[in-house]
């Protein structure tokens, strides 16, 4: 009897003050190795993200052995991420890379709270693979198109995320597509016909939006 082998989570595109605000994580079953999910506040769960920015500094902050500090920042804010022992291949890759460079990550969110009680987010990362300008610009474009879908949803009846968010959190989602529509304005001309007015034409812009597989992993289908 052959057996399936387990699949892994979808990796959400998210922007970076959308997911630097998803500070509450939860399993959907008791079991002690359940997936951990962050929630994102447009309503959706994440058990792995992806994302593409610019790597502007690494820093080695470990103290017995290596653990990489990288700092990648997308049009809308800066992610954090974190990588050491247990994730050999994104240590080697941010040891061996040199600011400023474009990059594809895949990962994990990760939380923690500091001692003032501030929820902190950062990104575990399974992959980082140095990418061109291009692939940066489809990842923004696409990015855009699925926070504003999951805002669109975000009133449905249906939507079992968007109620947890809007009893975890306190924030308006129209203020993520708000920052996705501005982040088009970081493309170039098309990007800039994308971007729309901000009106009901939003949705036709977006629907042009530039496509592509995005060497990084299993992002969104």
């Amino acid at each position: 009897m052959s057996q399936s082998a387990p699949t892994r989570e979808v990796a959400r595109r998210v922007f970076a003050t959308e997911f630097n605000d998803a500070g509450y994580t939860f399993t959907e079953s008791d079991d002690e190795r359940a997936p951990v999910y962050a929630l994102l506040p447009t309503g959706e769960s994440s058990n792995r993200v992806f994302f593409v920015g610019t790597l502007t500094e690494k820093e080695d902050v470990g103290e017995d052995s290596e653990y990489w500090r990288g700092r990648i920042v997308d049009p809308t804010g800066t992610f954090f991420v974190y990588a050491g022992q247990y994730q050999p291949e994104a240590a080697s890759k941010l040891r061996d890379l040199e600011p400023p460079a474009y990059v594809a990550v895949v990962g994990k969110p990760r939380t923690y709270e500091t001692d003032d009680g501030t929820v902190r987010v950062s990104v575990r990362p399974e992959s980082i693979t140095e990418v061109d300008a291009a692939t940066r610009d489809r990842w923004v474009a696409e990015t855009a198109r699925r926070t504003v879908e999951r805002v669109a949803a975000f009133d449905d009846e249906g939507n079992e995320y968007a109620r947890m968010a809007r009893e975890e959190y306190d924030f308006d989602p129209q203020t993520y597509k708000a920052a996705a529509l501005s982040a088009l304005e970081d493309l170039d001309e098309s990007g800039d016909e994308l971007a729309g007015d901000g009106s009901a034409d939003d949705d036709a812009a977006l629907g042009d939006a530039p496509d592509g597989t995005d060497p990084a992993g299993a992002p969104e289908p």
